[in-house]
């Protein structure tokens, strides 16, 4: 792996430019090409906001990545001019009582043996903790204070920046439509007004675009259409913490999950379901019935939002791979090609060490990770355990 001096990473989400990031750190000369502008409308790492958490049910090398993680925001906080990650707290509700073998309670064993210190909801403290919710259907559930939300949109964009100033070539409207190839060896890339651009190593980080440029991953990761609303209530600092931190009710045996208040007063909200495979083109408008959906869930969990009109919605893109593991990898059959992608709804959180998984699995190093994250066959389609099925 000495003789590679120069790569092109091709997409600049999180994947792509946290990839861009350390290999420069590591001494590479880095190319990113993207359509833009970035952060871009369409990608998955455009929004206001972006759960972090620890919480994986009895998943402990995801938990302990999340640990690796929330570190990291932390010393981003202290580098960035603002800070960009909250640390307030996720409250994780149930209707039923927490079981072992079910996620909440499993999620808060793994994490206790693990000496975090959550709070464990004790019976009829909910309305005064956190009184927006419906204290009658809520009867269990705890308080990580050890989780928040990033403001993903503006993380994306400090990221940009440090790039830059990392010495990393960014070059936009490169809309990339094809792999140049020698032999078995992919060594750059050609875009759709015809402009090429050459590395000894390409990083395909396109999220959803994916499998326009590696259609040979097409039965192993998809795009999945998830819905989001958006509210602004009249008394935003009742949706704001610590009465309401970051939140998910139910989530898999419903899916959704949401935030507090942001400094416009709106308050989002988003569903962690089986959504509907789409193009990766799709205009990002709800389908279907989702919005019916969203309020009955509301008229039973958060009352004060239920008649309240909707702000603003749209169709978030998860690039889901068959097992919800993330795809960082080289191609064991060609030469100078890996893939960082398959975020699969949950690899926000992770934006801090993604870059170091990316820039190991370049060179070849092994990490406590690797395996999970490893270039691999078509088996039984899971999903992280978190993740409501629909049934």
């Amino acid at each position: 792996m000495a003789s590679i001096r120069s790569v092109l990473v091709l997409g600049a989400g999180v994947f792509g430019l946290t990839a861009a990031l350390e290999l420069a750190n590591r001494g590479y000369f880095v190319t990113v090409a993207d359509p833009g502008p970035i952060p871009h409308p369409k990608a998955a790492s455009n929004d206001v906001s972006r759960m972090v958490r620890m919480d994986y049910g009895g998943d402990g090398l995801y938990s302990s990545l999340s640990a690796e993680a929330i570190e990291g925001w932390h010393r981003w906080n202290a580098r960035w001019a603002r800070e960009l990650y909250h640390e307030d707290g996720f409250l994780l509700l149930t209707s039923v009582p927490m079981a072992p073998g079910e996620f909440e309670q499993d999620s808060y064993s793994l994490l206790t043996s693990r000496g975090f210190s959550l709070e464990k909801l004790t019976p009829g403290e909910l309305p005064r903790r956190a009184p927006q919710w419906d204290a009658g259907y809520y009867i269990d559930g705890y308080f990580n204070p050890r989780a928040g939300w990033a403001e993903a949109g503006a993380v994306t964009a400090q990221l940009l920046e440090d790039v830059s100033d990392s010495g990393v070539e960014i070059i936009t409207g490169f809309s990339a439509v094809e792999l140049l190839q020698q032999g078995n060896k992919v060594c750059g890339a050609v875009a759709a007004d015809g402009a090429r651009l050459w590395a000894d190593w390409v990083v395909v980080a396109a999220g959803v675009w994916t499998t326009l440029l590696v259609p040979e991953l097409a039965d192993r990761m998809w795009p999945v259409g998830q819905p989001i609303f958006y509210f602004k209530p009249p008394d935003p600092e009742n949706y704001r913490p610590p009465l309401f931190p970051p939140w998910g009710a139910d989530i898999p045996r419903s899916g959704w999950y949401g935030f507090p208040a942001n400094s416009d007063g709106v308050v989002k909200m988003a569903n962690h379901g089986p959504g509907i495979r789409v193009p990766p083109d799709v205009e990002r408008v709800i389908q279907g019935d989702e919005e019916s959906v969203c309020r009955a869930f509301l008229s039973r969990s958060l009352p004060g939002l239920a008649r309240l009109p909707v702000h603003e919605s749209k169709l978030c893109l998860y690039s889901d791979t068959w097992d919800g593991d993330f795809w960082i990898d080289r191609d064991p059959e060609r030469e100078g090609l890996m893939v960082a992608t398959g975020g699969s709804g949950h690899a926000f959180k992770f934006t801090p060490v993604l870059g170091g998984l990316v820039a190991d699995a370049l060179e070849g190093i092994e990490n406590p990770y690797s395996k999970r994250f490893a270039w691999r066959a078509l088996g039984e389609v899971k999903h992280e355990e978190i993740r409501y099925t629909g049934e």
